[in-house]
């Protein structure tokens, strides 16, 4: 049920080619306000400029998520989608994984070189492997509701702590399409979950909430559970040839809005590794990054989520005590009103990857290596839409000979390999670039290298690391 998309998502949508459904349909928000006792304690922008081609978050229904890359996947024609298919079991062979599927009409086996467990929290192969998640369940407990409302508030993220509405807890509105709004609310310790989902309950909770925000419009109730905050993970994300992505590879709390938007990142994380691999343009050993990469990224939220779990569901009296403190503060303090930030989604950097070269300190700006790589507003479109499908390498200042070179090399690597050669002071002020400074950009649009000053040879040594096949 999530509902909130991130801005490298949008990316990822765009590289897939379904990109275009989504911006029709999603609402972009960039704001969110706090709440303390019914008081307003700030406001917090994320970032967001004329360089960023996506807003930083979107907000729209699973649904429509699901829809459009189903819609997405049929138009490529490269997927067989089958339906009513369940997994029976997995076999796991030196050169193949193969699995027994169960339909309506009958049992059949499937092989393949390699197979992305895409199966959920539940995850059945998880189970059929012998394979626990590890980690801890957080506090708190929180009704998710959904209703549909014609109510003008604009698209930002509100968070109240302690209204009259909820005493001492936490409620959560966001806006989506359709005049649908999600309102999350925190249950109180002592609250039996059964009673609290009666649907008189849940109306009666929500009229109140409503009525606090100053919503007088006429509502309907549309769907409505719970949700308790986990931070659980598989202590590897590659087992031979299968590989573990999204809920089946880790379930992480709604607080930063991560468990969708990382899922589709681990999906597009091995996909570009496993294509390499295929077409035999890289070693088998690249993928040995994808379980290092995505499982920091885990971590990473999990550092995070956690911080945020704790403001939002205080786990202790001393934590109570802290977040009241700081809520207090920031009625009057400006310093204290960051505090209550919900540390929303933040590309990972794969800085301690095995295939991220050593960043190039001499650089002062334009994200190091592993980062997510800039964008920049351009007379007709935007810089990322001119990356290539494999590797891309940004070459700034105006020498063409450096520039066939370094074109010459990176194409008998990868056929894919796309150069550009970058003129623009403003862009190269942004990258913090001189005359022949490169950055090597991978398909998923994080940095694999920089040189303040590259040299042929320089590019030559440094394709190998990237699972480039020589």
């Amino acid at each position: 049920r999530a509902i909130c998309v991130s801005r490298s998502s949008f990316y990822a949508f765009e590289r897939m080619g379904a990109v275009q459904a989504f911006e029709d349909k999603a609402l972009g928000w960039t704001k969110g306000r706090g709440y303390f006792r019914g008081q307003e304690i700030g406001q917090f922008d994320m970032p967001h400029d004329t360089d960023d081609k996506y807003q930083p978050m979107y907000n729209l229904q699973q649904q429509y998520i699901e829809a459009f890359l189903y819609d997405a996947v049929v138009k490529s024609g490269m997927v067989d989608m089958r339906w009513k298919t369940a997994l029976v079991d997995v076999d796991q062979q030196a050169n193949h994984v193969a699995l027994t599927v169960q339909t309506p009409d009958e049992e059949y086996q499937l092989k393949a070189q390699y197979y992305l467990a895409a199966d959920g929290a539940r995850s059945k192969t998880r189970h059929i492997l012998g394979l626990r998640l590890a980690g801890q369940n957080l506090e708190g407990r929180y009704v998710i509701a959904d209703i549909q409302m014609d109510h003008d508030y604009p698209t930002e993220r509100r968070a109240f702590f302690e209204p009259t509405s909820n005493p001492g807890g936490t409620i959560l509105i966001h806006r989506q399409p359709d005049n649908i709004w999600r309102i999350d609310y925190q249950l109180a310790p002592d609250e039996n979950a059964e009673e609290a989902l009666l649907e008189a309950n849940i109306r009666a909770r929500i009229s109140a909430i409503l009525a606090e925000t100053g919503a007088d419009e006429p509502w309907e109730l549309e769907w409505w559970s719970i949700y308790s905050a986990n931070t659980l993970c598989l202590d590897d994300y590659r087992h031979g040839r299968i590989f573990f992505i999204g809920d089946s590879a880790h379930i992480v709390p709604i607080f930063g809005v991560r468990g969708l938007n990382n899922g589709i990142l681990d999906a597009e994380n091995i996909g570009w590794k496993l294509a390499r691999v295929l077409k035999g343009t890289a070693d088998e050993t690249l993928l040995d990054s994808y379980s290092i990469e995505r499982r920091g990224a885990t971590l990473d939220v999990f550092a995070n989520a956690s911080k945020s779990a704790a403001f939002m569901t205080p786990p202790s009296f001393g934590h109570n005590l802290m977040r009241r403190a700081a809520l207090s503060l920031s009625l009057t303090q400006d310093f204290a009103r960051t505090l209550s930030n919900p540390r929303q989604m933040t590309p990972y950097t794969y800085q301690d990857s095995p295939i991220t070269c050593p960043d190039d300190t001499r650089f002062t700006t334009g994200g190091t290596a592993g980062d997510i790589c800039l964008d920049a507003k351009l007379e007709s479109g935007y810089l990322l839409d001119d990356l290539g499908r494999g590797f891309t390498g940004l070459l700034f200042g105006d020498d063409d000979t450096l520039a066939k070179q370094l074109g010459a090399i990176g194409t008998a690597s990868d056929p894919d390999f796309e150069l550009i050669l970058i003129k623009d002071p403003k862009i190269c002020a942004r990258f913090g670039a001189i005359e022949n400074s490169f950055y090597l950009i991978r398909p998923d649009q994080h940095i694999a290298g920089r040189w303040h000053q590259i040299t042929p040879e320089i590019l030559q040594n440094a394709l190998p690391k990237l699972g480039a096949s020589q």
